[in-house]
């Protein structure tokens, strides 16, 4: 029998400790543990819920890797590259690519009978990933674009739509400047989505791929590049390094070099923003656990203190002082397990109720989500848990050694 786990069961289960000092003591002790693991967990998911759904967003836009034109990489300029079936089978070949789709961009104006906006569109193939923008739609639908017709369909951002007063099956006039000519299509709208990312959201308008591809006179076979998605967002590093190996500085049939950015890159902004929410959360749990354990320890001494009867009789009947710590810190163990099954009942509740209602609401324009997202990662929580129950534990140890100091003789006459 495990005699300071025996010892140790008894004094929990007898009124946590029997003694009307220790009950406070205890009490703020389970109060701390539970309060501090309740905030771990509920800033670890809302950070990781933060960082994905942003990072969702902006991949769903640009995707994980874009092949442009070297040219477009180094001025920023919109210059064609062959994307035809055999490059498009050649980058999806590669080991951790998922999907591959293209894309043209070109520059015109919307305009109604009352106002007009300055756009980018940007033309799609029935090969594009229409999810993100379907999950994003507010009103009407993402249809399947074409690239061997001009359809004239439309699909804008809400804030465009806000901007010119129009709704989803309005007609508008789509203008094109190519130096000195002018060339107009009437489009009309079939979708409009909202992501709340600004930048995006003012600019970017889905139409057809064969459209923009014959507004910037360009062949059947070229784009302004491939959108790429891997299969893996942390590999993202390791499938950059493949595609400077096996596309970068490849030419095309016209003598255009082939080259490739990441979403991290092409975003830089908004990726060292997120990975600077990480150092955020490193010290939200470096002081919860700083809290958890001073309320351990200013717990244990006190129980120590009261118990300091006890303690000399067991020395006298012979216990050792490692069985006696041993005792102490198994009655430790069960205060913190009472307060952490308090913590994880708060901590995952509010981020259950937080998922399930959104009653934290977020300004969209500055946090780019109207609702704190959160994201409950059961093997995080558990590790969390684990390294919290640790790090009290290794924290009680040091304070336990009072027991060593207290003498038998006097001990047995301590009130």
């Amino acid at each position: 029998m495990n005699l300071p786990l025996y010892i140790a069961r008894r004094l929990h289960g007898n009124d946590e400790g029997g003694k009307k000092v220790s009950k406070p003591a205890i009490r703020i002790a389970t109060i701390g543990v539970a309060v501090g693991l309740a905030v771990m967990i509920v800033s670890v998911c809302v950070v990781l819920g933060f960082k994905h759904t942003v990072r969702d967003k902006v991949v769903g836009f640009g995707s994980h890797i874009q092949v442009q034109n070297y040219l477009s990489l180094r001025d920023n300029g919109n210059y064609p590259i062959v994307v035809n079936d055999s490059v498009m089978q050649a980058i999806g070949s590669i080991d951790g690519v998922e999907h591959v789709q293209r894309y043209a961009n070109c520059q015109g104006i919307l305009k109604t009978d009352s106002d007009f906006l300055g756009v980018q569109f940007k033309g799609v193939g029935p090969e594009y990933d229409r999810t993100f923008i379907a999950e994003n739609i507010k009103s009407g639908e993402m249809p399947v674009m074409s690239d061997s017709t001009n359809t004239n369909r439309l699909v804008i951002s809400q804030l465009t739509a806000n901007k010119l007063k129009v709704k989803v099956g309005d007609k508008l006039f789509a203008y094109f400047i190519d130096g000195e000519q002018v060339r107009t299509r009437r489009m009309q709208i079939t979708g409009i989505y909202e992501t709340n990312l600004k930048q995006y959201d003012e600019m970017i308008c889905l139409t057809d791929l064969y459209a923009v591809q014959r507004l910037n006179a360009w062949e059947r076979d070229q784009a302004s590049g491939a959108e790429v998605t891997v299969k893996e967002f942390d590999k993202l590093k390791e499938m950059e390094r493949k595609f400077i190996n096996q596309v970068d500085r490849r030419e095309d049939a016209y003598g255009n070099l082939y080259s490739s950015v990441t979403i991290t890159k092409s975003n830089p902004q908004i990726f060292t923003w997120l990975d600077l929410l990480d150092l955020n959360v490193w010290i939200i749990l470096a002081l919860m656990v700083a809290l958890s354990g001073f309320t351990m320890v200013s717990g244990l001494l006190i129980i120590i203190l009261e118990r300091t009867q006890m303690i000399g009789v067991l020395k006298a009947l012979g216990a050792r002082n490692s069985s006696i710590r041993h005792t102490f810190l198994w009655f430790s163990v069960f205060i913190m397990g009472r307060g952490m099954l308090v913590g994880n009942i708060v901590g995952i509740g509010l981020c259950l109720l937080q998922h399930l209602t959104g009653m934290v609401q977020l300004n969209p324009s500055t946090y780019y989500v109207t609702t704190v997202p959160v994201e409950i990662n059961v093997p995080l929580i558990v590790l969390i848990n684990i390294g919290t129950l640790i790090v009290s534990v290794l924290v009680l140890v040091a304070p336990s050694f009072l027991i060593s100091h207290i003498q038998p003789s006097k001990s047995m006459r301590y009130e």
